[in-house]
């Protein structure tokens, strides 16, 4: 062997003997070849060996495939918790006795109500589960949060990729980026203490604390999110684009629109999937600002109990694994269905808009 060759040459030379070797059919026929063989193999294990990658990026490799799968694991252990804190709703005969599913989902005719009714009052003398208003009032809520929401945090994803100055930028995206930090408990103290007295002294509500304050407030905290990555999307959009839109004579205003926004168009619907999942699982805020009253009202107006600040708000004084309890957990289970619901539809959205644009996934 020439003790010039390169270490790739000895490479590429030891694997194309041993590749010749393996496709002999009648193996080796003389006392050279096996030596031969031998050599090559022995070869071969020396720069698999020194091809290796190092122990230290191994373990680091394995220790993310751990991580990964350990979060799915826990997605599917809590949702397997709840279901089984929920199933009694389906076989407990004890628990049908007062609640059912076609109580929680069909209006009754209750003591004390002349017409048939969707009633939430489930520490009553006949406890009452009627989960319509809690529904209503949780999309009312995630509605007006996402209303207020989606053009405020895009047009200042649009100022400060297109608009803003650098020194502007960092300090007007750091600002509404450090939104997303402050606790969702301070947000709420705010609207209980600060917005709901504004809102009333504005417009003249007769309930303080009401569907309108609670999504203005939740907006705040959804804004932050929408805002990260939509402005990430405008960012990303290629130069040319806006080069090409300013050679053919477009304004400002134009490339943006008809360019650059619908360029960014499946990183802006990733941003609101991700919002709407944040505003519809919010716990504090609308605990603290939507007056926490079961209404099925369609008045922004009025006081309103959404899903999750009726878990909150009740679980830690009901009776363990009694009908309340159960019914609870039954929330819980839709409000994990709604959600991953929402971040499906999203996903598969997402995804048709990047095949109709021609973009890889």
């Amino acid at each position: 062997m020439n003790g010039h060759d390169t270490e790739p040459a000895r490479f590429a030379r030891d694997a194309s003997l041993f590749a010749q070797a393996d496709a002999d059919p009648a193996g080796p026929t003389k006392p050279g070849q096996l030596v031969l063989r031998s050599s090559q193999s022995s070869s071969r294990k020396r720069t698999l060996e020194r091809h290796r990658p190092p122990l230290s990026e191994r373990l680091t490799e394995m220790l993310i495939h751990v991580l990964a799968y350990s979060a799915v694991a826990a997605m599917v252990l809590i949702l397997i918790f709840i279901a089984k804190e929920a199933w009694p709703l389906l076989t407990s005969s004890a628990i049908h006795r007062e609640v059912t599913l076609a109580k929680m989902w069909f209006a009754q005719q209750w003591p004390g109500y002349d017409t048939p009714e969707h009633v939430w009052q489930p520490v009553s003398e006949v406890p009452k589960f009627g989960v319509w208003p809690l529904i209503v009032g949780t999309v009312k809520v995630t509605a007006i949060s996402m209303l207020v929401a989606i053009p405020l945090a895009i047009s200042a994803a649009v100022f400060v990729s297109q608009y803003a100055s650098r020194r502007t930028r960092e300090i007007v995206k750091p600002a509404i980026e450090f939104l997303a930090g402050i606790p969702s408990v301070v947000l709420g103290f705010f609207a209980l203490m600060v917005m709901a007295s504004w809102f009333q002294d504005f417009f003249g509500f007769d309930s303080r604390l009401n569907a309108l304050v609670a999504g203005v407030a939740l907006s705040i905290a959804v804004i932050p999110v929408i805002f990260t990555v939509c402005e990430e999307a405008l960012g990303a959009v290629p130069r040319s684009y806006v080069e090409a839109s300013a050679a053919l004579g477009a304004a400002r205003w134009q490339t943006i629109l008809r360019v650059m926004l619908p360029a960014a168009a499946p990183g802006i619907a990733a941003s609101i999937a991700l919002g709407l999942g944040r505003a519809f699982g919010e716990t504090m805020i609308v605990l603290m600002a939507s007056g926490n009253a079961a209404i099925l009202s369609a008045n922004p107006a009025e006081s309103v109990r959404t899903l999750s600040a009726t878990i909150a708000a009740e679980l830690a004084e009901v009776v363990f694994g009694g009908p309340h309890y159960t019914v609870l957990f039954a929330l819980a289970v839709l409000l994990f269905i709604v959600t991953f619901g929402i971040n499906f539809v999203g996903d598969q959205t997402i995804s048709r808009m990047k095949r109709r644009m021609g973009v890889s996934s």
